[in-house]
């Protein structure tokens, strides 16, 4: 299986899903968007996995990049790919997708309980998840669930934190793939943002939720089975259930 992923920061990274795919045996490769990386032909990719980062996705002068990556995000839906967003990566799927993406009324920063809706019953990739569990968050911004597309989780600060497209295109506002070593990279790039806030934890409460971590590892391992299970690669994959 041939996963690609877009990164838009040095410290953002695969973390949890890189372990995932190397136990597994599937190429890995990557695009680092904050170095002017060129983007490869996504014919050649099974999987695109868009990372998070800081930015806003209409931030398109400051980051010039974002017009090519869209691009290449519209491309690899129509193209019927399997397409996992996490964070900034499932608001610029929802933007996509005539989602609007704008400010949350409260940011969310830190472990807080998701809980399913009553769409996860029927979906082939969430069917199995526990009806509430923790999750890392870091974001200030939210979006507008887009036509055609189920919503699949929510928080008490944030109404859409999951949903899917067609079933091959899922979208997280929250992090399954953070480690220890990923969440200490966030709090020391982007740690000026942890200001007193109903949804805001302290970087002490953040770094000492060591069961959390173990949590979160095991929900996107169970995440990414269920998605090589039910979609495989292409559409033509043998692992692909009709």
């Amino acid at each position: 299986m041939r996963i690609h992923a877009l990164q838009h920061v040095p410290f953002e990274d695969l973390a949890n899903v890189k372990g995932w795919a190397k136990e597994k045996g599937h190429t890995i490769s990557r695009t680092l968007l904050f170095r002017e990386e060129e983007l490869p032909p996504y014919t050649g990719l099974d999987w695109l996995v868009i990372l998070g980062g800081p930015m806003n996705i209409y931030e398109e002068r400051q980051y010039p990049w974002l017009v090519r990556e869209k691009r290449f995000i519209e491309k690899a839906i129509a193209g019927q790919k399997i397409v996992l967003g996490i964070c900034l990566g499932s608001q610029l799927i929802a933007d996509l997708l005539g989602g609007k993406v704008y400010k949350s009324q409260s940011k969310e920063i830190g472990w807080f309980p998701v809980s399913l809706t009553a769409e996860a019953k029927k979906s082939r990739v969430f069917n199995t998840f526990p009806g509430r569990f923790p999750a890392f968050h870091w974001h200030g911004d939210t979006f507008a669930l887009p036509s055609g597309c189920q919503r699949i989780a929510e928080s008490q600060g944030c109404a859409n934190q999951v949903f899917e497209y067609n079933g091959r295109v899922i979208g997280l506002q929250f992090h399954l793939e953070s480690s220890r070593e990923s969440i200490r990279r966030l709090i020391q790039n982007c740690g000026d943002e942890l200001h007193k806030g109903p949804y805001i934890q302290t970087p002490e409460e953040i770094l000492s939720q060591q069961k959390n971590l173990q949590s979160i590892k095991s929900l996107m391992n169970l995440l990414l089975d269920k998605i090589e299970n039910e979609f495989g690669g292409d559409p033509a994959h043998p692992c692909r259930k009709k």
